[in-house]
């Protein structure tokens, strides 16, 4: 797939401004922290997770979608075994990753070792279109290498893990963006995909509602496993995002490489 980069590329930067330009106009909440300075630092996380995985293809030559070809290639994986029509197996593959990354977002959330990677993009005290591309490059390495574990066995074509990538990232932008849409529009999108106002109970300072609400794109597996919470409790207003550290600290870029690492 020649112009794959292209397309993801060009996807993310066009949704990026998009929900950027959506927030300037249509703000859900306040923002708390120096805008500038956090988006600083979200960009420089986001750009070492890019170096990360380019070395990470060093040693892994095959990413998620080269993975998908040579899986392809080589006859491996379910969706290889079996005859779908193309459309059927698109769709398929879509939901089977999509559930992948749910159950692998729950895991980051209950493993002790896992969550302290996890936690650098909680502990983001605004949640916006930023916080979507802040992730510590360790996390990163490893949903990637879960990834490909996963295309091997799946043997999705390369079309629907390219499709899969750019649902991800734009849904992952969306529901992360402070965007106020209408609460009617939100009840009706949310049937489906997770809404920004859906996904902020995820980043609320509260145990109970940080442990819910997993999903980036499909809503349907919180309401299937019971992980599901509407609103929070003090609502979208009130509520505080982030974790305990409520300084300036989330917003320095030292602090939050390091934050796996320290010991509380």
């Amino acid at each position: 797939m020649v112009n794959e980069t292209l397309i993801r590329l060009s996807a993310f930067i066009g949704l990026f401004f998009l929900f950027a330009l959506l927030e300037a106009f249509f703000p859900r909440r306040t923002r708390r922290q120096s805008q500038s300075k956090r988006w600083l630092t979200n960009w420089a996380i986001s750009i070492l997770d890019n170096v990360t995985l380019r070395l990470f293809s060093l040693l892994v030559p095959l990413l998620a979608i080269g993975a998908a070809l040579d899986a392809t290639a080589l006859g491996v994986g379910v969706l290889n075994k079996v005859a779908l029509p193309t459309v059927l197996e698109i769709a398929l593959a879509i939901l089977v990753l999509d559930f992948a990354i749910w159950a692998q977002h729950l895991i980051t959330h209950k493993v002790p070792l896992f969550w302290r990677f996890h936690r650098v993009h909680h502990s983001d005290r605004d949640i916006d279109v930023t916080t979507a591309i802040r992730f510590h490059p360790i996390e990163i390495a490893f949903s990637m290498g879960l990834k490909i574990l996963l295309v091997y066995l799946l043997g999705p074509s390369a079309v629907a893990v390219i499709l899969f990538e750019v649902l991800l990232n734009g849904t992952a932008m969306f529901n992360h963006a402070n965007i106020r849409l209408p609460l009617w529009l939100d009840t009706w999108v949310r049937l489906v995909l997770v809404t920004p106002d859906m996904h902020r109970v995820h980043h609320s300072i509260h145990r109970q509602e940080h442990d819910s609400n997993y999903g980036f794109a499909l809503s349907i597996w919180d309401r299937m496993f019971g992980t599901y919470i509407a609103q929070p409790a003090l609502g979208h207003d009130d509520m505080t995002i982030g974790l305990q550290w409520q300084d300036d600290a989330p917003a320095r870029l030292g602090w939050s490489l390091w934050l796996p690492f320290q010991k509380k």
